[in-house]
Formats: structure tokens, C-alpha cells, sequence
């Protein structure tokens, strides 16, 4: 008979799992309900979790970092800035991936309701997301999938689960990354992903949360 703490050892290494496949099935059944095939959900939930690693670079551009170094007399030293590359890239799962799948809803859902849709997630990720240096771009997670349920379900009536995820992915890319990219030189890290890092979780979310919305 097993003791007491192989039992919650054996648990707690196989809870990941769990979870996992709890999410996984949740996910499949989410964008199954958003209109694809269980084949086409399940091959959507990968590549979109599986490109959130992915970033395709698309542009470089030379930054200069201002280095602050402390000395005990500041006024005799002169410490000329770091020039260093900066890579802009695009996330596969966070941006690519979401940015097709949402065109491809766009034309099976009423346009105006959809675009008004996508202005009001635009708006309210671009006032909630926040510039770090050295790090990138950061939004609450919960943001996007929130305000883009809210809007389609005030705006599109019966579509509201296909608006939900168009306004969700498209305004979270313009309000979030897009509106912010004259303020990436001040980021100062080597690589800004759009669709990556602080706005994936986001974007992800929005799948999921707005196939509950599908009857």
C-alpha cells in the first residue's frame, strides 16, 4: 500500500499534465465553436501555442543605450553610449497566426459591428498598455478577452463570439504593439516581438473566452 507522500509527489508531477490536457480540450472546443473542424481547432491551438516561442524578424534598427555608471567623480569621467542592434520581429502564435484566423471570421460577421468592435479594444489596450525598458511592451492579461467580449456582445448580437475574438486579436496588435512601435527605441531590449511577450497571454485568451460565448 502506497504511503501518504509518493501519493502527493506522484500528484504533483503528473497536476501539470492534467492541466494541460484540461486546457487543451477546453481550447479545441473553444475554436470549434468559433466555426473550425475539431481537426482545424486542434491544429490552431498548437501552432498558436507553439508559435508563441517563434518571433520572425522583419526589420533591424541600430539603438543607442545611455549606460549610468557610478564613480565617485562623475564630472571627470566620460563613458561615450552603447550602440547596439535592435531586432523587430513578429510572433508566429500571438500575432501571424490570430491576424489570419481573424480575417478569415471577418467575412462571416456583420463589418461595421466587427470594425466598431476592434476600435474599442484598440482603444482600451492602447490605454492599458505599458512601455518597460528592457523588457517591451506589458498588458493585463485579462484586457483583451474582457473588453472584446463586452463590445461584441453590445455590438454584434448573434455574432458576438466571432467579433469577440476579431476585435480581440486585431485591437490587441494595433492598441497594444502596433500604436506603440515609435516608442520601441526606448525599450532598449535587443528583440520587440509584436504579438509577443507581455501581449500573447492576452491574445490567446481571447479564443477561449469568446467561444463561450457561441451558442
Amino acid at each position: 500500500m502506497f504511503g501518504l507522500f509518493p501519493m502527493l509527489l506522484l500528484f504533483a508531477l503528473l497536476l501539470p499534465v492534467l492541466l494541460f490536457l484540461f486546457y487543451f480540450n477546453i481550447a479545441a472546443i473553444s475554436f470549434t465553436k468559433l466555426g473550425l473542424s475539431p481537426q482545424g481547432a486542434m491544429l490552431l491551438f498548437i501552432f498558436s501555442l507553439v508559435g508563441g516561442v517563434i518571433n520572425i524578424p522583419i526589420s533591424k534598427q541600430k539603438i543607442t543605450v545611455e549606460e549610468k555608471r557610478d564613480t565617485p567623480f562623475p564630472f571627470l569621467f566620460y563613458y561615450p553610449p552603447r550602440v547596439k542592434q535592435q531586432v523587430i520581429a513578429v510572433n508566429l502564435g500571438g500575432a501571424i497566426i490570430p491576424t489570419i484566423f481573424a480575417l478569415y471570421l471577418l467575412g462571416k460577421v456583420p463589418i461595421l459591428p466587427a470594425l466598431l468592435s476592434v476600435t474599442v479594444v484598440t482603444l482600451a489596450t492602447h490605454a492599458m498598455a505599458r512601455v518597460i525598458p528592457g523588457v517591451g511592451i506589458s498588458l493585463p492579461a485579462f484586457i483583451p478577452p474582457l473588453v472584446a467580449v463586452g463590445s461584441a456582445l453590445l455590438l454584434a448580437g448573434e455574432f458576438a463570439a466571432p467579433t469577440a475574438y476579431i476585435a480581440g486579436s486585431l485591437g490587441t496588435l494595433i492598441g497594444a504593439d502596433l500604436l506603440n512601435l515609435g516608442k520601441i527605441k526606448s525599450i532598449g531590449a535587443q528583440v520587440v516581438s509584436i504579438g509577443g511577450a507581455g501581449v500573447y497571454d492576452g491574445i490567446f485568451l481571447v479564443g477561449i473566452i469568446a467561444a463561450f460565448l457561441a451558442v
